[in-house]
């Protein structure tokens, strides 16, 4: 029974004892998840000239479901247990429903630039919601480099968007409610399974949702295919809401979730670059001096401990 004991507790104790020695691997993986969320909103944008806001959330949904479940199925993962249920509930209303949905809303009316607004406060956003449900504790330099950085990113987005508030700032600051609740919940349960499984059983779970609403929208809402429409829709499906979400919560278990939500600070100047080269927007000479105070608080963020 002893020998028996020891062999099932050693593959726990490997992965506790190696994950600390790849923080380098977890930033990585992090950075590469940011990547992947700073062409969403161009994507969107792309997506809305053929498809409605309800289709393109619901569609894309749908498909990022039916890659993830051909993935769990082809690697025969068994369902996740009943305790883990709620959060995956949390990640699928936060990540895979709210934020897309919330923000697709906002990108009718909004700039992409005027959007990037949601993504610069939701690093601080996120740690805080980190502290009070995972009970992390970063110290005092990581706050100040925290708020310096979300203050540097929305004052560059205000001044893009010519610091006007629009009809669409109720649904950016409700986006960035939900999509932090569900980065925490999906950062929490990185930890006890794979990242990739996290949200491919969240986007399975919502399935039941999505596919109706996704037959509904497309016999309501006019669809035009289009390069544009079908490349944003495959991107914001395959990229975005899956491989993106894939290495993001395996980043956040490695590094830990206020660390890695602080490399977000530099989403919005990366989209904004997007903007510029994907939808031709007019990008200042503020955005080198703010890619710098940026990078320099990152580089805090990262040095930090808690």
């Amino acid at each position: 029974m002893r020998a028996e004991s020891s062999a099932t507790a050693a593959p726990s104790i490997t992965v506790v004892a190696s994950a600390p020695k790849r923080p380098g691997f977890g930033t990585l993986q992090a950075a590469l998840g940011v990547v992947a969320f700073s062409l969403t909103f161009p994507a969107t944008a792309w997506g809305l000239e053929g498809f409605g806001p309800w289709s393109l959330v619901a569609v894309r949904s749908v498909l990022a479901a039916l890659i993830a479940g051909g993935c769990l199925l082809a690697l025969r993962v068994p369902p996740p247990a009943r305790r883990h249920r709620p959060g995956l509930a949390i990640v699928g209303a936060g990540v895979v429903l709210g934020f897309p949905l919330l923000t697709t809303l906002a990108l009718r009316t909004s700039t992409t630039a005027h959007a990037a607004v949601v993504v610069g406060l939701l690093p601080l956003t996120t740690a805080l919601f980190s502290a009070l449900r995972v009970g992390t504790r970063p110290s005092r330099t990581f706050w100040v480099a925290a708020l310096a950085g979300a203050a540097a990113v929305l004052a560059f987005t205000a001044q893009q968007s010519g610091g006007a508030l629009t009809t669409a700032d109720l649904y950016l600051f409700a986006a960035l409610l939900v999509c932090a609740a569900g980065y925490t919940e999906g950062g929490r349960l990185a930890r006890v399974m794979p990242g990739w499984q996290v949200i491919g059983w969240a986007l399975v779970l919502c399935l039941p949702l999505t596919v109706p609403v996704a037959a509904l929208a497309l016999a309501h809402e006019p669809v035009r295919l289009t390069a544009h429409s079908v490349t944003g829709l495959l991107w914001v499906a395959a990229g975005s809401q899956f491989a993106g979400l894939v290495v993001w919560y395996r980043g956040m278990a490695a590094i830990g979730i206020p660390k890695a939500s602080q490399l977000q600070l530099a989403q919005p100047l990366l989209t904004l670059v997007w903007s510029v080269l994907l939808l031709g927007e007019h990008l200042t000479v503020a955005a080198p001096l703010t890619a710098a105070a940026v990078l320099v608080c990152i580089a805090v963020t990262q040095r930090s401990r808690g």
